[in-house]
């Protein structure tokens, strides 16, 4: 089940750092954010506005939601910022509800929210977070914000977003959804799920390249939203130039700020109507089933990640303890691209990855063995 991808010199198993783009991808680029230029039509932003609209519809078919609450972001970290400004603290509540397992980058946007009084609650990393009730035990009554990252980056673990989402729901606490590691390798659907917010980013399993990330807002949520961190394309009418008049944008565009980057969201649209295609569905199978041959060919206690599917993100975490050293040197040596990190070598496997290539990848495991 193998598709066309751009080259790369030995086995890339790196999607859940940045995904391999697509082989037609330079081709589009050129067609939609250079031709612009020469074609002698006037103004390229006549032509490139209309990249966002194709993103949002992408991600709209993909995620299943209406492009209105979309809202095209540089990055998570940012959006997080903007989300957290955009409503009032409650001061009965006032804690942010985030885990010790966050990507850094999340943690950092929440402690500056300390400045706008907010207070902080950290669940350990010693704690299944795969279980909901974990979860749960730790939303009391002063919780406004939730922050729920989908795929712990460094372990693999899923934590279950719908049931603790819907006690989020029913207990009034504010969600937003972290799903970097989770967008395009695992089946998403907004509208089952229900979040208050959802961000994701496009470099990793969506094969889209840095610079193209989002945000989704609920659509009973968007219209009490009034973000501090705005620009002209944050505004009702964009082009009323009238600096003296600000109105927010009615959909989720009222998030998005001053003139935006193109080139990252040309290439995204694209890779995301082009996995969209195959189905995100096909994709997780592919992946899990060429984990468990990876899985089945590692000694006892190497792998970090879940060993059951249902709790395991795309990624494998190996450690091999004592030998951990060799086996990075081996995997190197082989020209096997992962990276090495204090939890252990991360493989992922896409689509792009044909059987063979795992093959290889088993022989060096098994050398180790």
């Amino acid at each position: 089940m193998t598709h066309e991808f751009a080259a790369s010199n030995g086995i890339y198993l790196l999607h859940h750092s940045v995904g391999r783009p697509w082989a037609d991808a330079a081709s589009h680029f050129q067609q939609r954010f250079f031709a612009p230029w020469a074609d002698g039509a006037g103004d390229p932003w006549g032509e490139w506005i209309t990249v966002f609209d194709d993103f949002r519809a992408a991600l709209a078919q993909l995620l299943n939601s209406a492009p209105q609450q979309f809202c095209a972001q540089t990055n998570l970290s940012s959006a997080f910022g903007k989300i957290l400004q955009a409503l009032p603290i409650d001061p009965k509540r006032g804690v942010i509800l985030l885990s010790e397992s966050d990507f850094p980058s999340m943690g950092f946007v929440a402690q500056q929210a300390q400045r706008m009084g907010y207070r902080l609650r950290f669940l350990p990393a010693t704690l299944d977070q795969s279980e909901a009730q974990v979860w749960l035990d730790a939303m009391r009554e002063d919780v406004q914000w939730l922050l729920l990252t989908q795929v712990q980056s460094n372990t693999g673990i899923q934590v279950p977003l719908a049931p603790v989402l819907a006690a989020a729901r029913a207990r009034g606490i504010l969600s937003v959804v972290d799903a970097a590691q989770g967008v395009g390798i695992l089946p998403i659907d907004l509208q089952a799920l229900q979040p208050d917010f959802f961000l994701a980013s496009c470099v990793k399993w969506l094969c889209s390249g840095p610079g193209a990330g989002f945000l989704w807002a609920h659509a009973d949520i968007l219209p009490r939203c009034q973000p501090a961190d705005v620009g002209w394309f944050s505004h009702a009418n964009p082009f009323a130039f009238d600096i003296h008049d600000f109105a927010y944008h009615p959909d989720a565009r009222r998030f998005w700020g001053g003139t935006p980057s193109v080139a990252p969201f040309v290439l995204a649209a694209h890779s995301i109507r082009r996995l969209h295609a195959v189905g995100v569905a096909q994709i997780r199978a592919y992946n899990l089933a060429q984990s468990r041959r990876i899985i089945e060919a590692l000694p006892p206690g190497c792998l970090v990640s879940p060993a059951e599917d249902a709790r395991r993100s795309g990624t494998l975490i190996v450690h091999y303890g004592a030998r951990q050293q060799a086996l990075v040197q081996a995997l190197q040596a082989a020209q096997i691209r992962c990276d090495s990190r204090a939890f252990g070598v991360r493989l992922s496997t896409h689509i792009s990855n044909p059987p063979e290539e795992i093959d290889q990848l088993l022989q060096v495991l098994q050398t180790l063995a």
